[in-house]
């Protein structure tokens, strides 16, 4: 507590005569794709990491999980594209067996008439395939990549800084300001569409550059992905934008999915990780962050256990780390105040399936493993589908037809599922957190029915082809994953939250109103995904804190 009182229940001098001592320089909570990040890069600069994870294997929401026997299931994330390449060469990723396999194509389309639109990484195939519904269309699709780029060449370089302080910027945060807006200028007669993919809904964008309603549809998934929102809503133009500005093997905007699951990501981290000396415990979940005059201490385990440190790393979201694991009166009440007002507001629920043959599509049949099967299938014809979608939303029920984008890793990486079976994993809009009239304990297995029943308009044999199925509404992916409201990205991704704004306004440095204490994950710059990112940058701050020399080897 401020004002010299430790925190009640903790023996805060012998808490500080063992920090004193060997121990631990930084202990990280949580050993998710950031926590795991942030203790590598300070492994390397030389201090003695300790990370603890509350559920029995690393990895947080991006995992792999025997969900079925026989199965690797991707419980929550479940493609990669956004995981910074700098981190992969930096640790050595792949040596620890880190592998993405590129899907082409990327997505299928099918629709209600039994046409279909695939897009992909063959440029030629693309535009051919949009030339079906519009030649119009087909000839502009290279300019809006080429938009998308000029953007991305302003954003990316970005997501690897610290945010300058808009309240105290002071000399750095002022130099940082100038070299942004430098690099604004550089945009020219860009700079309208700039703003406008920053800051805009992704609708008027879309109906801008195109007229055929089932392209407009298949881009806009990557605008609602996680979202409260539909395409007309202001700020998912960024959202839009965020999903394509990763890569895989170079190329931009390519998802992939990662060998053996998501998992395979985070257990190489985790490898990564022991190699420079860290020390992983799981099953250890965190109480408490113990503080004594405005400093961290250590930590608190739900066991009684305390462990001191100088440092702490919270790789869990503003709303736990700041309302649920400091006292009360460690934090100024205008902070936890401002705290209580982050938006967590998401719709989005997960349905894992394990399956006895693939799905033969109307619009493309076969039950072999085809194109059709390889990139992410989008069961949404039209943009006004997915308003409709939103609309039951806002009024607190699950969408009458939902919007869903389904993906078989099996037909890429045969590891994740026993031979003749296949994985499904179909990421559902809209299943609002807060139900009206009724609960997610009533409506969780319905509402997948309801799922199912929509597939099988498009895929006939789908129903009878499920072995077993994992419903997460967003309840569970809050109880299971600790991502409060269920939200993906920790906070949503809306430009009052964004950049010098995430987690709040002042404080965007990962460091926080308690002395040694630091956010290392997606609720703090450059937000949600599996990127790396922020667990990248927090290390970076906390070893300028401590005038290592950063990054040495």
């Amino acid at each position: 507590m401020e004002g010299g009182a430790g925190d009640p229940g903790v023996d805060n001098a012998a808490m500080r005569e063992r920090a004193g001592r060997a121990g631990h320089d930084a202990i990280v909570v949580g050993a998710g794709h950031n926590g795991l990040v942030a203790a590598c890069y300070l492994a390397r600069a030389g201090l003695r990491v300790l990370v603890l994870e509350r559920r029995p294997m690393v990895g947080g929401a991006c995992v792999t999980e025997e969900t079925f026997p026989g199965f690797k299931v991707s419980t929550a994330a479940y493609v990669n594209s956004l995981f910074r390449p700098e981190i992969v060469r930096d640790l050595r990723l792949r040596e620890h067996g880190f592998e993405v396999l590129a899907r082409d194509p990327s997505s299928f389309t099918p629709l209600p008439d039994g046409r279909f639109l695939m897009l992909g990484p063959d440029a030629g195939r693309t535009r051919a395939e949009i030339a079906k519904f519009s030649a119009r269309d087909a000839a502009r699709y290279p300019e809006y990549e080429a938009m998308l780029e000029r953007v991305a060449a302003f954003v990316e370089p970005t997501l690897g800084t610290t945010p300058p302080d808009l309240l105290r910027p002071g000399l750095r945060g002022l130099l940082r300001l100038w070299g942004l807006g430098r690099s604004f200028g550089r945009l020219g007669p860009a700079t309208s569409e700039a703003v406008e993919i920053l800051t805009g809904a992704a609708r008027p964008i879309l109906d801008r550059w195109f007229e055929s309603p089932e392209l407009k549809a298949t881009l806009a998934t990557d605008a609602i992905i996680g979202a409260m929102a539909s395409p007309s809503t202001p700020g998912t133009g960024y959202v839009l934008f965020h999903h394509v500005m990763g890569e895989t093997d170079g190329r931009r905007g390519a998802w992939g999915y990662v060998r053996g699951g998501m998992g395979g990501l985070t257990e190489a981290l985790a490898r990564a990780a022991r190699e420079l000396g860290v020390e992983i415990r799981c099953d250890a979940p965190v109480a408490r962050i113990a503080t004594r005059a405005g400093r961290v201490e250590g930590v608190v385990l739900e066991t009684g256990e305390v462990l001191a440190t100088r440092i702490v790393a919270s790789n869990a979201d503003a709303h736990v780390t700041f309302l649920r694991l400091l006292e009360p009166a460690t934090l100024p009440e205008p902070f936890r105040a401002a705290v209580g007002r982050i938006s967590y507001e998401s719709a989005s629920l997960k349905i894992n399936v394990a399956l006895a043959e693939l799905p033969d599509f109307t619009a493309r049949p076969g039950t072999a493993p085809g194109p059709q099967h390889r990139g992410t299938i989008h069961v949404c014809p039209d943009l006004d589908y997915i308003e409709r979608a939103f609309d039951d939303a806002k009024y607190g029920r699950p969408s009458a037809r939902p919007v869903l984008e389904c993906t078989i890793p099996s037909v890429v990486d045969p590891t994740v599922a026993p031979p003749g079976r296949h994985l499904m994993s179909i990421f559902v809009q809209y299943a609002p957190y807060a139900l009206r009239d009724t609960t997610w304990e009533a409506m969780r297995e319905p509402f997948a029915d309801r799922c199912f029943a929509l597939l099988d308009e498009y895929a006939p044999n789908f129903s009878r082809s499920v072995l077993a199925r994992q419903v997460l509404a967003p309840p569970d992916l809050e109880r299971v994953f600790g991502l409060t409201g269920g939200n993906i990205f920790q906070g949503a991704m809306t430009p009052g939250q964004l950049f010098s704004l995430r987690p709040l306004p002042g404080w965007a440095s990962y460091r926080t109103p308690v002395g040694g204490l630091y956010l290392c994950g997606a609720a703090a710059h450059p937000g949600g995904g599996v990127m790396g990112a922020p667990g990248y940058n927090a290390a970076r701050e906390i070893l300028r804190g401590r005038r290592f020399r950063f990054f040495t080897t």
